[in-house]
Parts: C-alpha cells; sequence; structure tokens
C-alpha cells in the first residue's frame, strides 16, 4: 500500500499537467482513492485514465530564482516551472518549500480553476505520509501548474472587513447571469469576465478570517456544498468550489498563521467569483435538516463506479469535510455527484 501511489505517479510521469479540455487529474485523483481507503482501485483507475492524456512538455528555459516574477502566469514556461520547483525541493525540505511559495501564489488561487492549489495539496498529503522521489516530484509539478496559470481576480484584501460569515458574504455578491445562461468553455476563461465587473472586486472584503480558521473554512464548504446541490449550471465549478478550499485546510499546518488567513480570504474570493459567474438561481444555498443515512462506504463505492476523477476528489473532500463538521449537506452533495458529475 506505501508503494502504490508511486507506482501510480510513474505511470503517469510522462504525461503533461493539460489535455484537451482542461487539468489532468490523474495523480490527485489517485491519492483520493488512497485517502479513501481504496488502494486496489488506485491502479486500475489510472491505467484506465492515462489513455485520455498528452506528453509532458520540455523544459526550455530555466527560471532563475530572482527572476522568477517575469514567468508568473506565463503557460508557455510550464514546463520550465515544474524544473524550477524540482530544484527548489532539490535545495530545501519540502515543507519550507510550501510555506514560502504557497503565499506567494495565494493571490493567484484561481489558477487553473484552483487546480494548481489542489494537485499542490494532494501531494502534500502524500508527502506526510512518506517522502520519495515521485512524491518530491509530484509537489513540483502542482507548484509549478499553479505558477505557470496564476490567474488573480479583481479585488485586493483590505485592513478593514465587512465581518460577514460565508453564508452572509454570499446574499451581497452580485450574480452576473440570469437563468437563461448557459455555462460554456473553460472556468479559466469564463471567470476573466470578471475583470470587467465592477460589483465583484469588493466580494474580497465581504468575509473575515481572523476568528477560528478550521471553522471558517467549514462554514465555506458547507456552503458551497449546499450552492452546487441548488444550481444546475457550472456544476463542475462548484466542485471546484468545495475540494479548493478543503485543499487549503491540507496546507495549513505548513503556512505562518497571517498568511493561512490571507490565503482563506483568497479561497473565499475564488468561490464568490464562482458563484458570481456561474449561479443562474436567486437562492444561494440549500440547508439540510434531515440525517443522510448513505454510509460512505456507499458513497465510495458509488464514485469509484463512477469512475470521474472530479467524483472522486469531490467525493473524498465531502467525506472529510463531514468528519470534520457532521452536517449532512456534505454526503447529500457526494450522493448526486456520482450522478451529475460521472465520470468527468
Amino acid at each position: 500500500m506505501v508503494d502504490i501511489i508511486d507506482e501510480a505517479l510513474d505511470i503517469l510521469h510522462h504525461t503533461g499537467p493539460e489535455f484537451i479540455g482542461g487539468s489532468i487529474h490523474g495523480p490527485m485523483a489517485a491519492e483520493a482513492l488512497l485517502a479513501l481507503g481504496r488502494p486496489e482501485a488506485v491502479l486500475p483507475w489510472v491505467e484506465r485514465y492515462k489513455r485520455r492524456l498528452t506528453d509532458h512538455p520540455t523544459p526550455a528555459m530555466p527560471i532563475p530564482r530572482a527572476q522568477w516574477h517575469e514567468a508568473l502566469g506565463d503557460i508557455k514556461r510550464l514546463a520550465d516551472w515544474i524544473a524550477f520547483f524540482d530544484r527548489e525541493l532539490a535545495d530545501a525540505p519540502w515543507p519550507d518549500v510550501v510555506q514560502h511559495w504557497v503565499p506567494v501564489f495565494a493571490p493567484g488561487l484561481m489558477a487553473a480553476a484552483t487546480h494548481g492549489l489542489i494537485r499542490t495539496s494532494h501531494a502534500v498529503r502524500r508527502l506526510t505520509t512518506g517522502e520519495t522521489p515521485q512524491r518530491r516530484h509530484e509537489l513540483a509539478e502542482g507548484l509549478g501548474y499553479w505558477a505557470a496559470r496564476y490567474q488573480g481576480l479583481p479585488g485586493r484584501p483590505a485592513d478593514e472587513d465587512a465581518g460577514c460569515s460565508p453564508p452572509e458574504a454570499l446574499t451581497h455578491v452580485h450574480r452576473v447571469h440570469g437563468s437563461g445562461f448557459t455555462a460554456s468553455g473553460s472556468i479559466r476563461e469564463a471567470i476573466a469576465g470578471l475583470d470587467t465587473e465592477p460589483s465583484f472586486p469588493p466580494a474580497i472584503n465581504l468575509v473575515s478570517t481572523r476568528g477560528d480558521l478550521e471553522r471558517f473554512l467549514s462554514a465555506l464548504t458547507e456552503l458551497f456544498a449546499g450552492v452546487y446541490l441548488t444550481q444546475t449550471n457550472g456544476v463542475i465549478a462548484f466542485v471546484h468550489a468545495v475540494t479548493a478550499p478543503s485543499a487549503l485546510r491540507l496546507l495549513l499546518p505548513y503556512l505562518a498563521e497571517a498568511d493561512a488567513r490571507l490565503a482563506a480570504r483568497y479561497a473565499w474570493q475564488a468561490c464568490a467569483a464562482l458563484y458570481a459567474w456561474y449561479a443562474t438561481t436567486a437562492e444561494p444555498f440549500v440547508t439540510i435538516h434531515d440525517q443522510h443515512t448513505e454510509s460512505s462506504t456507499t458513497l465510495i463505492d458509488r464514485a469509484i463506479s463512477a469512475e470521474g476523477a472530479h467524483t472522486i476528489k469531490f467525493t473524498e473532500a465531502c467525506l472529510r469535510e463531514y468528519g470534520i463538521n457532521p452536517q449532512p449537506v456534505y454526503l447529500l452533495a457526494a450522493h448526486d455527484a456520482a450522478e451529475r458529475v460521472g465520470v468527468r
């Protein structure tokens, strides 16, 4: 069991972080399957998934540490960024690399529809169980992808904020589109439309992260599990609105307190951006009072049967969040994903 993730990463080693249709999810879903306690499912799933992937890009020109700003957000430098972090991880312990670079990239947390953050967090979680060359390189892949697809959103944190909880704050986020809107294209390209929306920049300062940060992230994931259930448009976008803040939770132990609180503000901003662009109903979230009786085992079985990487990752995040904050909305969302998200 210990070596399964390394074998999976070896299989995927020569494939790139993207393919036609978006980001690849192979390493993340493989790690999530281990976290779900299903090691026997990892390699068969990876073998099926790899058939759709493209070759890994080749580095062209090293990125000097003193001039890294010049390559930020340049997808053509993706391979150079991954090589950059391979060097960083060769020169310093991986927790030090995470502590330094995650705050640097947090303002661009929307990178690749938040997949830079999510891939980084899956790599970090597996490194905590044991350090191997494959796992260090997977962290380089995550951080490099985050850097190459860096995408900032309009609005910057101010010293003063409105002090709202996430559910309260969401009622003040303006929805760009009405009920006739149908999502198309990549999330990255769509969200860039907020750059010209004057209503969006204040969103980042609606919430406060000065209190218990773990509870803040629970409130955020609970809220957006409910949002996911209310929306028929942009289903995959709202999956990310749960998996991204849940991914940030995995990185909190490696961040300075001030950096963690600021990153949580950017996580809220990313979720608010997804809501602003994709939500088409006035009701922002649902409240589930009745206990959902379906077992975690059944939910995991459903996710694996559906085979989709998003479904596997979303189910793992929902079950993990439920373990911290036992609200049935997570279980209902995980159940729904096997049907609505399916093989995607």
